[in-house]
């Protein structure tokens, strides 16, 4: 599930907020975030609330008070990839747990795996997000993926 969360939180991204200054890197990190918060407990727990998104968001904020504002874009990034993280898991689904403490004090056991072909068909949705960000942001090209992994930056040639 991996692909999945990488290639869709990042064509997500691309596709919303059509900004070549962000850290896409930055993007899938925080989108893999709540997976790997939770993978210790074995079941969608801290990593999977509300709650740590808008936290991480108003550290962010508040931590970038009075520093550049490439530093606060480029860390804008994880609470953006955490956010679209959240929102591929299908976490909202789960309110005991999205919504935790709001609603109550346990998590449930919600898995953090889907059922094996709805696992499948997202990680081919994830390797199809990973082929067009690939083709779309000219990747082949060794100068522009020689950028994106320096910077995070991926650019758009036919908008650009």
């Amino acid at each position: 599930m991996l692909i999945w969360y990488i290639g869709a939180s990042i064509v997500a991204v691309l596709v919303v907020f059509d900004s070549s200054g962000l850290d896409h890197r930055l993007i899938a990190l925080g989108a893999l975030a709540p997976l790997l918060l939770d993978l210790p407990v074995g079941h969608m727990a801290y990593g999977h609330t509300l709650v740590l998104g808008v936290l991480l968001l108003g550290v962010t904020m508040v931590g970038t008070i009075g520093r550049s504002r490439l530093l606060r874009r480029r860390l804008l990034c994880l609470p953006i990839g955490v956010l679209a993280g959240l929102l591929l898991s299908g976490a909202f689904l789960h309110d005991e747990v999205f919504l935790w403490p709001f609603i109550g004090d346990g998590f449930g056991s919600v898995s953090l795996w889907p059922p094996l072909t709805v696992g499948v068909l997202a990680e081919g949705i994830g390797i199809a997000c990973c082929g067009w960000i690939w083709s779309r942001c000219g990747l082949a090209d060794r100068g522009r993926r020689s950028v994106f992994l320096r910077t995070g930056r991926l650019t758009d040639p036919v908008a650009r």
